[in-house]
């Protein structure tokens, strides 16, 4: 998939609230995840949007919008289905990178399984996978897909302090397509609950090169900042986040989208997650805060 420099998609996207993300995200609204999946016959849904590119090319996403399904006891299924664009900037210092034409329409979709091995104790973080497939439901010839099945392979760790939460982790992308490249990725987020409405939080994400055909030729490390706005409770939020390059080539990410959660028993305080026998301190809140993301040329 293909993307590009000029910040015309981003500001369409910003204002019009609807996109999605490069290969590397995963947990919205940011481009680590966690271990932590939905509770058990619990719902999330998104409808989102954001941008990523490098010199050579901006890739964005909207709308888009994302299931997750507590399906069993820590076990979340998750699905993906996003339209978005690529815009080449046909810059010739970026060649053969950052070439061809705009394109707009279906890209590839994403499906995943979200499992908890290890639960979080006093003084041992949550740890899990979350295996994503990338089908390719895009349009290859356009540069809107990757025209073959791809993997996301991560492991991700939890923790948390009072009002503070860790999660990092990291894993490795697999592409077997031309002009592509498996890359590894990963990174670190620390959180804070200001109050009952917002939440903020940074990371430090860091990938490799991923080849021509992607607008991440080379490797960078980013830090990007976001957060939570809770507009009903737990059950209504606005995710946003920001992100700039601080090593490695040029890039940029944005994400802005808005997420809801439902399911049985969800209105009551005393609810228990099956998975870990432990009270669900506002575990709604603590899925939608990092439940995952398109890689996403997640596209």
């Amino acid at each position: 998939m293909k993307l590009c420099t000029n910040l015309s998609p981003l500001v369409f996207l910003l204002l019009s609230v609807l996109a999605t993300s490069s290969l590397e995200a995963q947990g919205p609204p940011f481009q680590i995840d966690d271990p932590v999946p939905v509770d058990f016959q619990h719902y999330e849904f998104y409808i989102f949007g954001g941008a990523t590119g490098t010199p050579a090319e901006m890739d964005f996403s909207g709308p888009a919008f994302e299931f997750n399904w507590g399906a069993l006891p820590r076990l979340q299924l998750h699905a993906i289905l996003p339209f978005g664009g690529i815009h080449p900037s046909n810059n010739p210092v970026y060649l053969p990178a950052g070439r061809g034409p705009s394109a707009y329409g279906l890209t590839d979709m994403e499906v995943g399984v979200k499992l908890a091995v290890i639960k979080e104790t006093k003084h041992i973080p949550q740890i899990g996978p979350f295996t994503m497939f990338e089908v390719p439901t895009g349009n290859y010839d356009k540069g809107l897909g990757v025209g073959k099945v791809w993997y996301k392979v991560p492991l991700w760790a939890q923790k948390n302090f009072g009002r503070w939460t860790a999660d990092g982790g990291a894993g490795e992308v697999v592409v077997p397509q031309t002009d592509y490249r498996n890359y590894p990725y990963g990174g670190f987020l620390l959180k804070r609950e200001f109050n009952e409405k917002l939440e903020i939080a940074a990371e430090v994400f860091s990938h490799g090169r991923e080849g021509f055909a992607a607008p991440q030729t080379q490797s960078s490390t980013m830090i990007d900042a976001g957060g939570y706005y809770h507009l009903k409770g737990d059950g209504m939020q606005l995710l946003f986040a920001y992100g700039h390059s601080i090593a490695g080539q040029t890039e940029n990410y944005a994400y802005l989208g808005m997420y809801w959660t439902w399911g049985k028993d969800s209105g009551k305080p005393d609810d228990k997650d099956p998975g870990s026998g432990s009270p669900d301190k506002k575990a709604l809140l603590k899925n939608a805060l990092f439940s995952g993301q398109g890689l996403k040329h997640g596209f």
